[in-house]
């Protein structure tokens, strides 16, 4: 490994929460060094959420299922890259396909997990992820670790348009009459979603306490959202945001919320990382796997219930394989409304 590179590929291009993931290694990267060119690769679409980003110089997005799909396409899209300019290449993905582009692009210098095996003939440099002893953001600093980069988390940030910001603001001024309470209930994974009847009951409560209600939601997640909207009862009173905010706008106004109550999906992840106060809910997963949220101001509820299934997947299933799926119905909307009265009154109290 070098002392000094110029054009560095940081290669990210799982879902949308591992990319925001990959912000503190930004930041370390950054900081060993400062006059490198930093560019991130992530799934198209994602792209928008990190173009303001104050550490990276572009943000490429890659078409795993569109026209960049397949092992050939995959080739030759490493072989385009290698006549970029790179000098340094970091793959935190650890698919065969990840493998493959890195290999093709011949930059001298890349860094990837040891594991799978074929990771070891398409990085020159290879590292233990350690899947079972850190959480995914020591993980992904130990790629660093062959440049001198050490596994602590330096302090970083979300950066994001002015645009987007500036909107948020003005919208939030409009409704700040009270505390402004934010749900998410769509998750790419169904057994990660806590149940509808949940959602609309825990939204009619937060209504009848006098909160604020924004229900948030991706490309898709619009009608889940209408449903419970209508399940609660209470459908006037919510303000719908589901499927009319791109990635930069919904950090924007995640970053204004007194609580946001999520499943484990990618929108939970970029509240945590703007330190917004979060109630999590996890059912199919387990912390031992690393992707809870971190920091004082967020909270991961669980069944209270130790159950023999659990977890049953790194990310879930799209059905319960035990039929009940007592991991997300076993959290109860008494505790999710305790967790938000507590929040809310930290939130004031700091104000």
């Amino acid at each position: 490994m070098k002392d000094n590179y110029r054009k560095i590929a940081l290669w990210q291009t799982a879902f949308l929460g591992d990319a925001v993931l990959t912000l503190p290694f930004i930041k370390a990267l950054s900081l060993r060094f400062p006059e490198a060119e930093i560019h991130l690769f992530v799934r198209k679409g994602v792209e928008p959420l990190f173009e303001s980003q104050k550490e990276l110089t572009a943000v490429h997005g890659f078409a795993k299922r569109g026209n960049q799909k397949g092992m050939g396409a995959a080739f030759r899209f490493g072989r385009e890259l290698g006549t970029q300019g790179f000098d340094l290449w970091i793959s935190a993905h650890t698919s065969m396909r990840s493998a493959v582009i890195s290999m093709a692009t011949g930059i001298p210098d890349r860094i990837g997990y040891d594991k799978p095996w074929f990771n070891r003939f398409a990085y020159t440099q290879v590292v233990k992820r350690r899947f079972d002893q850190f959480e995914e953001v020591e993980r992904l600093l130990a790629l660093g670790l062959p440049l001198g980069i050490s596994g602590i988390a330096p302090a970083f940030e979300l950066n994001l348009p002015e645009v987007a910001i500036e909107e948020a603001s003005t919208f939030f001024e409009k409704i700040s009459d009270a505390p402004v309470i934010g749900f998410h209930p769509g998750s790419t994974w169904e057994t990660k979603k806590w149940p509808e009847y949940n959602f609309a009951a825990i939204i009619a409560k937060s209504l009848e306490a006098g909160f604020r209600v924004v229900l948030f939601g991706g490309p898709g997640e619009e009608m889940i959202c209408s449903r419970i909207a209508e399940k609660s009862g209470r459908e006037d009173e919510i303000i719908n945001l589901a499927g009319k905010l791109n990635l930069p706008k919904l950090a924007a106004y995640i970053k204004n919320l007194d609580v946001y109550i999520s499943n484990d999906s990618g929108p939970m992840h970029i509240a945590w990382v703007q330190d917004v106060p979060l109630i999590a809910l996890f059912g199919p997963t387990v912390r031992q796997f690393g992707f809870f949220p971190r920091g004082d101001n967020s909270t991961v509820l669980e069944s209270p219930e130790i159950l023999d299934c659990k977890p049953c997947g790194l990310h879930g299933g799209r059905k319960c394989p035990e039929i009940h799926h007592k991991c997300m119905t076993n959290i109860t909307v008494e505790m999710v409304w305790s967790e938000i009265l507590k929040k809310v009154e930290i939130r004031g109290n700091n104000r």
